[in-house]
This record gives C-alpha cells, sequence and structure tokens, in this order.
C-alpha cells in the first residue's frame, strides 16, 4: 500500500487526507495544535460558555463545495444553518440593503432607477447554471472547460475592476454600496483587475445555496472532516509541530497545508534552488485585525433589517469601500486601521443559540490593515467600534468583553497566516493562475507537494485545494 502524510490538519489538510485515504493510501496527518480545524476552529476568547469562530465562520463557497458535497459530514454532527438574507449592509439614512436569496426581491431594495434590471442581467445567468460555474472556479485552473460560454460570459465581467464595473452597470449608490461590500472579499483594491469576480460569486452563492454558518461553530465542520478521515482508517497525530519533513518517518508522498514561505522551512533541501526562489517571490496580502465581543444583547442597528442576516457589511458607499480597501496596498501604508475600516462582521448567535449563554450574544467584526501591521489593539479597537456604532448607536453599551486580534497575533496562532493574511496569499490576477508557482500543487521534488490555500482555487473553506492537490498527488502514485 502507498503510503503519504499530510502536514497541517485545516480542512485542506484533512480534504487531502480524505481522498487519498478514500483510494486506498495509507494516510497519517500530523498536527502542531491539539484540535484539527487551522483557522476553522471555535473557542471561548471572551467570556466562559461564549463560543467565538476564531477564523473563519460564513460559508458560502463551503456549502457549495463539490468535494464537502460528496461526504457524508451530516452523519459527524455537521450541519448548516442559513439566516433568512445572506447579507445586510447598512447606510447612512437608516436603512439597509439587502442580499435577498431570492433575486426579484434583492432588485426591489435598489430603487426605481433601472439597476434592477442591470443587477438581474448580471447574476440571473450565474444563478440559473450555478452547479456549472461551481465546477468551473472550483476546478483545476488549467482545464477544459465543460461550460465554457458560461465562464467566458463571467470572465468578461470577472475581470474588471470592482469599482468600475459598479459605477458602470449602477445608476444608484444602494445597489453600488452592495456589490463593492462583496467584492472587497477578494482584499484586493477595489481598483484592481478580477476584483470584481469575487463579488459575483458571492452575489450569486447568495441566490442559490447561501451564506452559511456552521451549526453550533466552524470547529463542529472540522471535527466532522476528522472523524470521516478516521472512519476511513486514517491516522491523525495532534500536538506534533514539524520542523523539516526530513526527520518525519518516510512516506511516498508528503502533503503540506502549509504556506510556500513554511515550504522553504520543511522542505527547503529537497528543492531545487530556482524553484526555491519562486516560493521566495510568492507575494501575500493585506493582514487582519479583528475583535470577538460577548454581548449583552443583540446589535442594536438602526435598520433592523440587519437582524435578519448573519453577515453585515460596515462601510456605507462605494467610495469608502474603495478607499478603506486601497489603503494596505498603499506603498507607505499607515500602521493602523483606515480612519474609516471597512468591517465585515458576523452576528451568528442570532441564528445558533448555543453560541451564546440564553439571552445573550456573540459578534466579531474585523477590517483589512498593511500586511504585518503592528497597529495597537487600542487603535484597531477603536476604529472597527465607531463604525459599527454608526450605524448601531447604543453598540458600546452592550458589550459585555472584547477580544482583539491582530496580524502578529494572528501569525502566532497560526504560521499560516503570514502577516495576518487569512486568504493564503494575494489574490493578484498572475497568483490566481500561477498559485503559488507555476507548478500549481506540485514541487520540484516529485514526493512533495502543496496542498493549502496558496494554491488554486485559493482561499475560502471549501477543501477544493486539498482534495486537487490529493488527485495530483495520486496519479504520480499510480505512474510509479
Amino acid at each position: 500500500m502507498a503510503s503519504a502524510t499530510i502536514i497541517g490538519a485545516g480542512p485542506n489538510g484533512l480534504s487531502a487526507a480524505i481522498t487519498l485515504q478514500q483510494a486506498g493510501v495509507r494516510t497519517t496527518v500530523l498536527e502542531a495544535g491539539s484540535t484539527v480545524g487551522g483557522a476553522a476552529r471555535t473557542a471561548q476568547t471572551t467570556l466562559p460558555c461564549y463560543l467565538h469562530d476564531l477564523g473563519s465562520s460564513v460559508y458560502p463557497m463551503g456549502a457549495a463545495s463539490p468535494f464537502f458535497n460528496s461526504l457524508p459530514l451530516a452523519r459527524y454532527g455537521h450541519g448548516w444553518i442559513e439566516p433568512s438574507a445572506p447579507l445586510a449592509h447598512p447606510l447612512d439614512d437608516g436603512t439597509a440593503v439587502m442580499l435577498e436569496h431570492d433575486v426579484t426581491a434583492t432588485c426591489a431594495g435598489f430603487g426605481d432607477i433601472g439597476d434592477a434590471a442591470s443587477y438581474r442581467a448580471l447574476l440571473q445567468p450565474l444563478v440559473e447554471d450555478w452547479p456549472s460555474l461551481c465546477r468551473e472556479i472550483l476546478g483545476p485552473v488549467i482545464h477544459l472547460p465543460r461550460s465554457p460560454l458560461l465562464l467566458a460570459r463571467f470572465g468578461l465581467y470577472a475581470m474588471l475592476p470592482a469599482a468600475t464595473l459598479a459605477r458602470s452597470a449602477f445608476r444608484g449608490a444602494r445597489a453600488r454600496a452592495l456589490f463593492a461590500g462583496m467584492a472587497a472579499h477578494s482584499v484586493l483594491p477595489l481598483t484592481s483587475a478580477f476584483s470584481s469576480a469575487v463579488g459575483l460569486v458571492l452575489a450569486a452563492a447568495g441566490h442559490t445555496t447561501g451564506w452559511p454558518i456552521a451549526d453550533g461553530g466552524a470547529q463542529t465542520l472540522s471535527n466532522a472532516l476528522e472523524r470521516h478521515f478516521e472512519q476511513l482508517g486514517g491516522t491523525i497525530r495532534l500536538n506534533h509541530p514539524v520542523t523539516s519533513l526530513a526527520v518525519e518517518d518516510p512516506a511516498d508522498v508528503f502533503l503540506c497545508d502549509v504556506s510556500p514561505r513554511q515550504l522553504l522551512t520543511l522542505a527547503g533541501e529537497r528543492l531545487t534552488a530556482g524553484f526555491r526562489r519562486e516560493l521566495a517571490a510568492f507575494r501575500y496580502g493585506p493582514g487582519t485585525f479583528k475583535i470577538d465581543w460577548a454581548l449583552s444583547e443583540p446589535i442594536p442597528w438602526t435598520a433592523s433589517e440587519c437582524m435578519r442576516a448573519a453577515t453585515v457589511h460596515v462601510g456605507g458607499t462605494l467610495e469608502e469601500i474603495t478607499a478603506s480597501e486601497a489603503a494596505p496596498w498603499a506603498k507607505h501604508p499607515a500602521a493602523g486601521a483606515p480612519a474609516r475600516p471597512f468591517v465585515l462582521l458576523v452576528q451568528p448567535s442570532l441564528f445558533d443559540p448555543s453560541r451564546a449563554p440564553g439571552g445573550k450574544h456573540t459578534a466579531w467584526g474585523y477590517c483589512h490593515v498593511s500586511n504585518g501591521s503592528s497597529i495597537s489593539a487600542d487603535a484597531g479597537v477603536a476604529a472597527i467600534e465607531a463604525q459599527v456604532e454608526r450605524f448601531a448607536p447604543g453598540f458600546r453599551e452592550c458589550i459585555l468583553a472584547r477580544s482583539a486580534t491582530g496580524p502578529k497575533q494572528f501569525e502566532s496562532w497560526n504560521a499560516n497566516l503570514i502577516g495576518g493574511d487569512l486568504s493564503g496569499g494575494a489574490m493578484t490576477p498572475r497568483q490566481l493562475v500561477l498559485r503559488p508557482t507555476r507548478r500549481t500543487y506540485g514541487t520540484s521534488d516529485p514526493g512533495v507537494f502543496l496542498c493549502s490555500a496558496s494554491t488554486p482555487p485559493g482561499g475560502g473553506v471549501h477543501g477544493m485545494c486539498g482534495h486537487l492537490a490529493a488527485k495530483r498527488a495520486l496519479r504520480g502514485l499510480l505512474a510509479k
């Protein structure tokens, strides 16, 4: 029987392990931490009995993932909770523009200025053939398209800067703001090419498979992957940090759920000098400043519609969001957060009462800052909470406790999060395709593979990076 060792038990590492074990490869996972999950973990960080997702928390691509959907995860206690609306985006006039499950209901929130027709023209084709679109964008970067016309139409708009597409497609501030917030999940300046891609995909997901949270927290998804792998006969060793592949038990293949920078340390002696230079040139994106809150009551949004969504985009207009998302990319970025940061906020306890004691609540919010920023906790907290207070007066009076995490703390907690980058590397046009190098999952050593979010299709919890890397490794094993 062939053997494989997986370094790292994040969702991608576990997905790679499951794929290999299913194929009859004797697979062992080595994890430095005391629990599986990587950045998909849940813990009590503020007060006892208040559960906070430490990294990822909302899973539009997890619910759409062809790989996750092929697994019996419900058998192991995992389930999705889908709010009545995927997304709310409050505005200064006291209302909120909503991403609804229904395209027509979403369009009704734009006002009678023609934006409904533009939105429907952009999204309806993607919604109608969503399974095909997922298969294309979550598959290998280089492949023969099974839906070439759909992919070509998507690419025509996806390659545009989000700010350009928002201004050309929509006349009103409401539709522009909604699209800008979704595009900001690309963690690119909204003036950059391909920043529209993520906005279009997330909008289409909202109208189809949704933007769910994990019932009980992100840890339940990771635990379900772990239990399924073990049920298949695989082995996981926790509290097992790996400093070099050379000191681990021999295996036919090693798959590393790590960043390119870590791979240089783990496998440097096995890689050619040229390939090491390629890995060293990989670019990381902006960092993250995050606050977890324990709350005495729900966030008191001026726009009551915000209570219908787990995810709230706090940032105002297209122009404000564009300025906020450009700041971390400046040649000489400020150490702190923008004066009015775009805040991605999640309030899971509105829909999952297991996250907090009876009548109490949890929420978290984060903004993008420069990679490795030394922003102080006081500065980050002040900037984010001022933005929330702007749309929810009285919010600060609801806070029972908070826990703040800056870029350096994220990297200390999880070494994959270089400089606080939660996406596994910048999603620049070049790194959308050559991620992290032209070899994608492979390296200069035929026995070493990369299976992290630094490979296609990139960031997001969907397991496809690990699954596709494992399939690549399997082809090499079969060829022996």
